[in-house]
């Protein structure tokens, strides 16, 4: 098992703890956070499959539905309204809004979850979101009686997808945040790339994802050869006592290490990560 919570986040106290230290901006850019290799656990395994506790973080996130590879589609605008947002955060050192706790540090990679409503293997059961608590804005998946700022939630099996079917996905697209950005600066970002690119940022949102127990591992080829990836995947579960859990806010994952318009599909890299239980 890979190293636990409280390892995960001294790390990046520490940085922030040097970037304190030694204020002066240039400074600052030097030592630019880079969570792949800081935390090659969660973004650059092994090939073969493995085990792993994947703490909380936060993202922005957009949700949506359809062929992602769909021209001018529904899931490249998401993607498009991600990266604004993360680099207005990430600039926004050199403005007069300054972060609480700000380091620098290179962007996280683009990440997805996905699923498709209707597929063999779905149990049927939903659960009304909306319950008490959550502000509207605010996802909190993976925890009891979290939501999603009005989507049902349904529990889905690993094997329900049919990758023949991408109009039928739906999906979130998303990006992590530092830990310096809380809730109100997410709001702060939002709203000075509102003033300055003039356009609808009212689909992005901020995320909690609380994913846990997982199986994962590096895909490497095209993303539609992922199936004897994630075969592999549910090989190792059975050897180790495991079975995947896509239940209530429990999802496919996806981590993109490779920009599919200048790596060839056979070369591109993806950490698969399905959620599991103990049986």
């Amino acid at each position: 098992m890979k190293r636990g919570r409280r390892e995960y986040s001294d790390k990046v106290i520490h940085f922030a703890n040097a970037c304190e230290i030694g204020r002066e901006r240039d400074m600052v850019m030097e030592m630019a956070f880079d969570y792949k290799k800081e935390y090659k656990e969660f973004y650059l395994p092994p090939k073969k499959p493995g085990m792993i506790e994947v703490p909380r973080m936060n993202y922005i996130a957009v949700r949506g539905h359809g062929d992602p590879n769909e021209e001018e589609g529904e899931y490249k605008a998401a993607i498009g309204l991600l990266y604004a947002i993360a680099f207005t955060v990430k600039m926004s050192y050199k403005g007069s809004h300054q972060m609480e706790g700000y380091f620098s540090y290179v962007v996280p990679p683009l990440e997805g979850l996905w699923w498709q409503n209707g597929q063999e293997g779905m149990d049927g059961n939903e659960k009304q979101c909306g319950q008490e608590g959550m502000d509207g804005n605010e996802w909190q998946c993976g925890q009891e009686g979290a939501d999603g700022h009005g989507l049902q939630v349904q529990a889905r099996c690993s094997k329900g997808i049919d990758y023949a079917h991408k109009e039928n996905f739906e999906w979130i697209s998303m990006i992590r945040l530092p830990e310096f950005v809380t809730k109100e600066e997410f709001l702060w970002a939002i709203g000075e790339a509102t003033e300055k690119k003039q356009a609808d940022f009212s689909k992005v949102e901020f995320f909690t994802y609380d994913e846990g127990l997982c199986v994962q591992c590096m895909h490497i080829g095209s993303y539609d050869d992922e199936p004897a990836t994630i075969a592999a995947m549910e090989r190792y579960m059975e050897e180790n006592g495991l079975a995947a859990d896509m239940s209530e806010g429990r999802f496919h994952h996806e981590i993109y290490l490779s920009d599919p318009r200048r790596c060839a599909p056979e070369k591109q890299r993806t950490v698969i990560r399905h959620p599991v239980k103990k049986i």
